[in-house]
C-alpha cells in the first residue's frame, strides 16, 4: 500500500458531500439539526426550558422580545466505498486489482480522518462488508480488509448497490473498470440506473473509473486469440491500425458516457489509469472528490 508520508499529505483534504448529515453519531460535518458547535446558525423566539445563556440581550433591546441563538451542530457522514472484485479487475502489468485497493484506502483514510462513518463493501460479497468510525486509530482495520479482497467471478452492480443499507444522506464511492455488457446497454443501462438510484438515496456518486494502461493505449498486433477473464468465452481477432482506430472511437464514446452521467447525478468522475503516477493521480485527478 502506500506509505505514511503519502498519508500525512492525504490528512489535509476532505470528501466532499452534497447533503447535510442528519445522524446523530458527532463529527465533522454541518448537520441539518440545531446543536452546541461554535458556529452560529440562526435565532428563534425563546421557549420555556430554553438554556438562559443562549439568550441575546441586543436582540431583546431592539424588538422587546427573548430570542435565543441556534449553532449548527456537527454529525458525522457516511462515505460507502465499493469494489468491484470481479476476475477483470486482476488485470494489467500495473493490476486494476491493486490500484482499486490503493484507491479504496485513500478514500477510506479520508472518511475517518475527517471522522465520517466508513462503510466497505465487496461487490460480490455485500454482507461481508466493513464498517468502521471513531477516526484514523481504525484504518489498520481499513488495510487489513482490503489486503484480503479476491479478485475472481462477476459481479451485479446494479444489484449490490441496491443492498446497501443507508441510512441518510452521503458518498458513495464505486470503485471499477465498468467493463460489464449490461452496464452501458441501450440508453439506460444499468449504470445510468445506479446513478438515478444512489441519487434518490440522497448520495453523491463518485466514480472512480480504474482501467489498465494497456485497455486504454493498445499495442496488441496480429492475429490473437482473446480470452474472457470473467466467462471464459474467446474471441479470434485480428488487431491492425484499423481495428485500434475503431477501438479507440468505441473506448472514447464509452468513457463520455460515464464521465456525462456522472455528472448529470451531480458527481464526479475520475478515469484511474493505473500506469499514472500515483501522487499526481491522488493529488491531482481526484481534486474533483475533495473539499478545497
Amino acid at each position: 500500500m502506500l506509505d505514511v508520508k503519502f498519508y500525512d499529505a492525504l490528512s489535509r483534504l476532505q470528501l466532499r458531500v452534497n447533503h447535510k448529515s442528519n445522524r446523530n453519531m458527532t463529527g465533522s460535518r454541518k448537520s441539518v439539526q440545531k446543536g452546541q458547535s461554535a458556529e452560529f446558525s440562526d435565532f428563534r423566539e425563546y421557549m420555556p426550558g430554553d438554556d438562559l445563556r443562549r439568550l441575546d440581550w441586543n436582540v431583546y433591546a431592539r424588538l422587546d422580545k427573548l430570542y435565543v441563538r441556534e449553532y449548527m451542530e456537527e454529525k458525522e457522514a457516511v462515505v460507502s466505498v465499493l469494489v468491484d472484485t470481479s476476475a477483470s479487475m486482476d488485470y494489467g502489468e500495473k493490476s486494476k486489482a491493486e490500484l482499486a485497493k490503493e484507491l479504496a484506502a485513500v478514500t477510506g483514510f479520508l472518511a475517518l480522518n475527517n471522522l465520517d462513518r466508513l462503510a466497505l463493501y465487496d461487490m460480490k460479497a455485500m454482507g461481508r462488508g466493513l464498517s468502521v468510525g471513531g477516526g484514523r486509530n481504525a484504518f489498520p482495520q481499513v488495510l487489513n480488509w482490503l489486503e484480503h479482497l479476491e479478485f475472481d467471478g462477476q459481479t451485479d452492480m446494479l444489484s449490490a448497490v441496491r443492498k446497501m443499507p443507508f441510512r441518510g444522506p452521503g458518498v458513495t464511492v464505486m470503485i471499477s473498470d465498468f467493463l460489464h455488457p449490461d452496464m452501458l446497454s441501450g440508453e439506460t443501462g444499468a449504470y445510468e440506473k445506479v446513478l438515478q438510484y444512489l441519487s434518490f438515496c440522497r448520495q453523491r456518486p463518485v466514480v472512480l473509473h480504474t482501467m489498465a494502461a494497456e485497455e486504454l493505449h493498445v499495442t496488441l498486433e496480429g492475429t490473437l486469440n482473446l480470452i474472457d477473464a470473467e466467462d471464459g468465452s474467446r474471441l479470434r481477432l485480428t488487431v491492425d491500425s484499423q481495428a485500434v482506430k475503431h477501438y479507440e472511437r468505441i473506448l472514447g464514446r464509452f468513457l463520455e458516457r460515464m464521465k456525462k452521467g456522472c455528472g448529470t447525478a451531480g458527481g464526479a468522475y475520475v478515469l484511474c489509469d493505473t500506469s499514472r503516477d500515483k501522487n499526481q493521480l491522488v493529488f491531482q485527478d481526484l481534486r474533483v472528490i475533495y473539499d478545497i
